[in-house]
């Protein structure tokens, strides 16, 4: 991925009262979930839609990839859906990565949150499609509980037209790993997931990112294998920093004798780039941070201390793009 985003194609800005459409590219949901999470949205002044096929179980999908591809690309293309929003992730998001018409979605940009599985689809727009994307929260997931989403960040993404910077500070349980400076775009998701691209069509680009990781209920040990399959496979050797999430869950035992933040820098510890730990943005215990795929953004470490700056707007002003 170039370090320039010049040719990024960013989404129309998300107002209030605007219409969210909602989508499930993955796993099944629940009914009661769903509706629940769109009374959040409600609350904070969007208009949900969604499909009743979206509640269509396909062993453990949310319906068949025909019916997956075919709503999130009529949610692309419909006048009156100003955003889209995963209802959550589960898995079977890369089933569409095959299905969907990539140019169609490309000739009517829009919003697209999620995270987990979802991030398969977050970094193939950044790398094939050139859209911003964002890694935030989901319908069914964090909008159904009171303080599951982080408005300030939700709000400075999707609807604020300049550079600005998540709360990161005392409290947030954020901390650096290794000190430095960096500046590249912003880019991952779910580790997980980002490592099972590797070898296909749709492998992840890292080159002159700021390297975005988290994942839920892996153990160390997974943990640490995965970080050497993207270090052996030489998506490492080009980032510039690295920004890990909470890593929710992540442990082998509640009593074990090390811990997670050990383990991450005995593999990346000594690349010669700034390393962050905890940012509460995917898989997370509440207030979800919603992070632009694809834009500029500044990472600095300092004595424990983590800043990461977003140095462009995610979005155009509405009506533009």
């Amino acid at each position: 991925m170039s370090s320039s985003s010049s040719s990024r194609i960013k989404p129309p800005a998300l107002r209030l009262g605007d219409t969210v459409g909602i989508v499930a590219p993955a796993s099944n949901i629940k009914r009661a979930d769903l509706e629940a999470g769109c009374e959040g949205l409600r609350r904070a002044g969007y208009r949900p839609i969604y499909s009743e096929s979206i509640f269509d179980h396909d062993l453990f999908f949310a319906g068949s990839v025909e019916r997956r591809a075919r709503e999130l690309e009529e949610m692309f293309v419909r006048d009156d859906v100003q955003a889209i929003i995963c209802a959550r992730g589960g898995y079977g998001a890369n089933y569409l990565l095959e299905a969907l018409d990539w140019e169609r979605i490309k000739a009517h940009p829009k919003i697209f949150v999620g995270y987990s599985d979802v991030t398969s689809l977050l970094t193939h727009f950044a790398d094939a499609v050139g859209l911003v994307s964002f890694h935030g929260p989901m319908v069914a997931k964090d909008w159904l509980h009171e303080d599951g989403v982080d408005l300030g960040s939700w709000h400075a993404a999707l609807a604020e037209t300049k550079a600005w910077e998540p709360e990161l500070g005392t409290g947030s349980g954020v901390s650096g790993l290794v000190d430095g400076a960096a500046e590249g775009i912003l880019y991952g998701g779910c580790l997980s997931i980002l490592v099972a691209s590797i070898g296909t069509p749709y492998e992840i680009k890292t080159a002159d990112t700021i390297l975005f990781l988290e994942d839920l209920a892996a153990k160390p040990f997974q943990i640490d294998r995965m970080l050497m399959q993207l270090k052996l496979g030489g998506k490492l050797d080009e980032v510039r920093g690295i920004v890990f999430g909470q890593m929710r869950e992540c442990m082998q035992t509640a009593n074990q004798s090390y811990t997670l933040e050990e383990v991450v820098l005995r593999v990346v510890g000594e690349l010669g780039v700034p390393v962050a730990y905890g940012v509460p943005s995917g898989h997370v215990m509440a207030r979800n941070i919603t992070l632009p795929i694809g834009v500029r953004a500044g990472l600095t470490v300092s004595g424990g201390r983590v800043s990461l700056k977003i140095l462009e707007a995610a979005v155009t002003a509405a009506g533009k793009s």
